[in-house]
């Protein structure tokens, strides 16, 4: 049996600043995750940053203003300054990893969906837009306050 034929992917886009999910991709369990960018055909500006994990190398003849992890190699470790730069990054990325947990708040996320594959999209959509909406609501009382 084949795994991972069932499941499926969600690839969420993320403005750094304001912390607004922007774009959302879906794919197939069993697809790589830089193959689900790959497809979605995203065009960013290069002035936009992307903030990547170790899943997309490669991601620098797409973009060129993008940040991906270092990799140790068979053979070498990394550096103290490539250690550093790794944790530079992460430190970027946790808000990406913030956001995730908002999501998976929402139960439908977190454990095994049950319904129709074709409605896990429209439905992704709406916790994403609940999620934008209570942000920017937090961010007016913020701002009347």
């Amino acid at each position: 049996m084949e795994k991972k034929t069932h499941t499926i992917k969600t690839q969420i886009i993320v403005d750094k600043k304001t912390k607004l999910i922007v774009c959302i991709q879906q794919g197939k369990g069993k697809e790589h995750d830089f193959t689900i960018f790959k497809k979605s055909k995203i065009k960013m500006a290069n002035e936009i940053e992307i903030l990547a994990d170790k899943g997309y190398q490669g991601i620098n003849k797409f973009h060129s203003n993008s940040k991906i992890p270092l990799k140790k190699t068979k053979n070498k470790k990394l550096s103290k300054e490539q250690k550093k730069f790794n944790k530079e990054l992460n430190k970027e990325r946790i808000v990406i990893e913030h956001i995730n947990r908002k999501l998976k708040i929402f139960r439908i996320l977190s454990s095994r969906y049950r319904n129709r594959k074709r409605k896990f999209g429209l439905r992704f959509n709406l916790i994403a837009g609940i999620y934008n909406y209570e942000l920017k609501l937090q961010l007016l009382l913020v701002e009347n306050n």
